[in-house]
């Protein structure tokens, strides 16, 4: 511990936040407060109670909570409920310690559908927040967001990140993406533009991280084995975020983009839109809108092919 906090204030490094492993020793095979076993239970909260300590020590800004054993690979001998009545618990737990400690950073829950787990319950945005809710959580959590993860789910990386934060729960993100033609995570650095671009714009969208951040969770290939690959990739990878920053920002600046997803919904600005949003109809005033109308006003194209042109102009 003090020479980690030594180290911290010689290069002026922080930390953006602390975890701990509750998926690789074999006591967690069936889960960690997920587990059947109580004693298993008993041990994560142990294993977490510590690294809460030393991540407050070291004034970590927030704490994951990754659930790689949180899940199951039949449901012939799970019991669903029972299980996230204990993961909604266990993460009460957290917080309770958190504020004896005096610990006041975030905590997060980093979404993932399977690997190593068949299943795991925080398998994408959609469960975490639904999960987070029915156990009165969303006070103190957010999400941590990889777009491995979201690929994994079947979700693009930008609608992980808008639906989060719609749900006011976008916390941090694992900056890295994946290989499509393959089933697992590859955690890969990622030089896509146009996926950095995509997830800056969310960011910039929903008003930033703070404080959560950019981590990049990710490494090199198995065949890139000389230390300057790990140059290549922490550079070439920052600077595809560097760019796709850019490229978001000017896409937003010009408001081409904004001002056509605005007119699309200008059927909700003002008439029978606006009363609905306003809550003043119901299915009968509803009803007697339409019998009187007769028909709805004509649809207008999604224009997808032109709006993915103008993504292209920013490139």
């Amino acid at each position: 511990m003090e020479v980690l906090k030594e180290e911290q204030q010689r290069t002026g490094i922080k930390l953006l936040w602390g975890t701990a492993n509750m998926f690789s020793n074999p006591r967690f095979m069936h889960g960690a407060s997920t587990s059947c076993n109580a004693d298993v239970f008993a041990y994560s909260a142990a294993q977490v109670k510590k690294a809460l300590e030393v991540t407050h020590e070291l004034g970590g800004e927030n704490y994951v909570f990754w659930g790689g054993r949180e899940g199951y690979q039949t449901l012939y001998n799970t019991d669903i409920k029972r299980e996230m009545d204990h993961m909604g618990m266990f993460m009460n737990m957290a917080v309770d310690h958190a504020d004896k400690i005096g610990f006041s950073g975030t905590f997060l829950i980093e979404p993932k559908p399977k690997e190593p787990t068949k299943h795991q319950y925080d398998s994408d945005v959609a469960a975490c927040v639904n999960f987070l809710r029915a156990y009165g959580l969303t006070d103190r959590f957010k999400l941590n967001i990889e777009t491995n993860h979201a690929t994994l789910a079947g979700h693009t990386m930008m609608h992980e990140l808008d639906y989060a934060g719609a749900q006011g729960m976008l916390g941090s993100i694992d900056a890295n993406t994946g290989d499509l033609m393959l089933g697992w995570d590859t955690d890969q650095f990622l030089t896509d533009n146009y996926i950095a671009t995509q997830i800056m714009l969310m960011l910039l969208k929903y008003g930033g991280l703070a404080p959560g951040g950019v981590n990049f969770d990710a490494k090199v290939r198995r065949e890139s084995f000389e230390p300057v690959d790990l140059f290549h990739a922490h550079i070439g990878s920052i600077d595809c975020f560097a760019r796709g920053l850019e490229i978001a920002a000017a896409i937003r600046a010009d408001g081409e983009l904004q001002d056509f997803v605005d007119s699309r919904y200008g059927s909700w600005d003002s008439g029978i839109g606006a009363e609905i949003e306003s809550g003043n109809q119901c299915f009968e005033s509803l009803a007697d809108y339409m019998l009187e109308k007769g028909e709805v006003e004509a649809n207008q194209s999604g224009r997808q092919e032109m709006l993915e042109n103008l993504i292209n102009r920013y490139m």
